[in-house]
């Protein structure tokens, strides 16, 4: 019974639960077990199952007298530890925060928890969202769940990574992540699940630790992509305590989901994302996936973006320097980790040496360097008009195609350690995914097959701002014509 629960969709589960087939606190038992189960993958930073019980009850208790709050009442879901939860810590995966809770919920969470989700637990992530791999992390990296034919650890992308293993070793049935460069996009691909990056604007970073704030955004990791647009119709909106969140009207994504498809859409080719080095598999993928699109009526056409080769070196300067700012508020003096020093400088110093791990240190000092006297110019400011010409370049294809079809990542995931001394090999994970944060615009990646090694590969699709409807549909119509049913070595093992 309990492995029939983990395997529900957020959809099939919400079903279930309508016609009174399974209670909110068996399928939240069902998780809980998952999750203690899965503990070996190091996904939870922090379970929280008392607390699960108890939302989990009250879904009952609601749902008896008729006062249902929603698609997601009563579904268990991870959220990523970057996301204040009020009364639950919140560490960002980082020695810093150690002892911190907030006072508050975070807007995104708390439109989950007041459509009656039920939370099992914040998960593990690269140290303040900056990695490609989950290995970041103060807590150690987490494990994939897929070994394929490797027999090694992989890692599960990053810096979502725990959120995208959370729901691919069915410990709940959906989680929230973060997309600064790809951070939800890239390990959905590497884990064998949907992933989406809304829009800029479309959800609150209210209440998120901040890392990039222009082009941090939370959004969805699924099983499917309903699943996906049932959990964005939730967290978006606009909220006044954000500057950046956008007044735009929400649509009902599963409701356009159920009611389109593809035949007369404009399929956008990009020539510059065929990257020296993709393994052929990755390119035959991508092949198939304009076929499948084409085969269910959509047109596809070669387009160019040329500014796309400066993409990942504008990004590893913009993105760098909003963190050096952003951080600097963790000196040991309000909350988190102390460490004591003979003067207030030296306590600054002592904290952040040893509160900051290695990679956000380097990040810290890169971001500081391009901001600083002389050096402003040449870098931030070059940057910044870099990433304006590949937002145009965005522009001018949307004026002939609907959306752009590309890999999701450049390999399946790789042994946990590998390229750990390398950062730039590190950095060109997110080479197929930094061009729409840049541009601030809808992305998800959704899992078409497996490569050589039995490992997952994802194809991922950008959309026109605030237009992800268009890109969900895509999305569906990818997900109908790969019926992907891979599933992970762990899972599969549990059976």
């Amino acid at each position: 019974m309990s492995r029939g629960l983990t395997e529900l969709t957020v959809s099939e589960a919400g079903d279930r639960l309508a016609e009174s087939e399974v209670t909110a606190e068996a399928l939240t038992e069902a998780h809980l077990a998952a999750a203690e189960a899965a503990r070996a993958l190091n996904i939870f930073v922090c379970e929280t199952p008392d607390r699960a019980l108890e939302q989990a009850r009250a879904s009952d208790a609601r749902r008896a007298s008729g006062e249902i709050l929603g698609p997601l009442d009563g579904i268990p879901i991870a959220v990523k530890d970057l996301f204040c939860t009020e009364d639950v810590p919140t560490t960002a995966a980082s020695h810093i925060l150690d002892g911190f809770t907030a006072p508050y919920e975070s807007t995104v969470s708390a439109k989950l928890k007041a459509a009656g989700a039920v939370m099992v637990g914040k998960t593990n992530l690269d140290e303040f969202a900056m990695g490609s791999s989950n290995a970041t992390s103060y807590f150690g990296p987490v494990k994939n769940p897929w070994r394929g034919k490797t027999g090694k650890d992989l890692v599960p992308g990053g810096s979502s990574g725990g959120s995208a293993a959370a729901v691919a070793a069915r410990t709940c049935l959906a989680a929230i992540g973060t997309d600064t460069g790809g951070s939800i996009r890239q390990p959905a691909s590497l884990c064998g699940v949907v992933g989406m990056k809304p829009t800029y604007g479309r959800c609150s970073r209210w209440g998120i630790v901040a890392f990039a704030s222009s082009l941090d955004q939370a959004g969805p990791i699924t099983r499917t992509v309903r699943d996906a647009a049932i959990v964005l119709g939730v967290i978006a909106g606009h909220d006044p305590r954000d500057s950046t969140s956008a007044r735009v009207e929400v649509p009902d994504f599963e409701t356009a989901l159920r009611a389109g498809d593809v035949r007369g859409l404009k399929v956008g080719i990009p020539k510059e994302y065929r990257v020296d080095g993709t393994p052929d598999e990755i390119e035959e993928l991508w092949e198939r996936g304009a076929d499948w699109l084409r085969d269910a009526g959509a047109s596809v056409e070669a387009i160019s973006l040329p500014h796309t080769e400066y993409a990942l070196p504008a990004y590893y300067i913009v993105a760098p320097a909003e963190a050096s700012s952003n951080l600097a508020r963790y000196d040991g003096v309000r909350f988190g980790l102390r460490v004591p020093g003979e003067s207030l400088d030296e306590m600054y110093e002592n904290t952040r040496g040893r509160g900051f791990g290695p990679e956000v240190r380097r990040r810290v000092l890169i971001g500081t360097y391009v901001l600083s006297a002389g050096y402003y110019d040449a870098y931030y400011v070059k940057a910044q008009r870099v990433r304006t010409l590949i937002a145009r370049d965005f522009h001018k294809a949307f004026e002939r195609v609907d959306v752009v079809l590309t890999p999701t990542t450049p390999s399946a995931a790789f042994p946990i350690g590998e390229k750990m001394d390398d950062p730039i090999a590190m950095y060109l994970n997110d080479v197929f995914t930094v061009p729409a944060n840049l541009s601030g615009l809808p992305g998800i990646s959704v899992p078409a097959g497996l490569d050589a090694d039995g490992l997952p590969l994802g194809l991922h699709l950008i959309g026109r701002p605030f237009d992800e409807e268009t890109v969900l549909r895509a999305a569906q119509a990818l997900e109908n014509a790969a019926k992907f049913s891979g599933v992970p070595d762990f899972v599969e093992a549990r059976r």
